[in-house]
């Protein structure tokens, strides 16, 4: 599975992470922050949060506004050992 991490700027094209890489870097830090971009399916973000919950890990998902407008909202996982 491939996500879309947030974008850094508003103009610019979200990078994207695949689940593993995402599964070594809490491996190697043990928590760890993610931001994903809004262009990311609510489903496939659940996905993502039910891996980590299968492997012991507890997350935290949540949705991040950061401005008035609709569009204005990021997702932010939160996984710990």
């Amino acid at each position: 599975m491939e996500l879309k991490l947030a974008r850094e700027t508003l103009k610019s094209k979200p990078k994207k992470i695949d689940i593993k890489k995402i599964e070594e870097a809490v491996a190697k830090e043990g928590n760890k922050i993610f931001y994903f971009d809004r262009e990311n399916s609510h489903k496939d973000l659940m996905e993502l949060v039910d891996y980590f919950e299968e492997k012991g890990y507890s997350v935290y998902f949540r949705e991040v506004r950061y401005g008035l407008d609709e569009n204005d909202y990021i997702y932010e996982v939160h996984i710990l050992a």
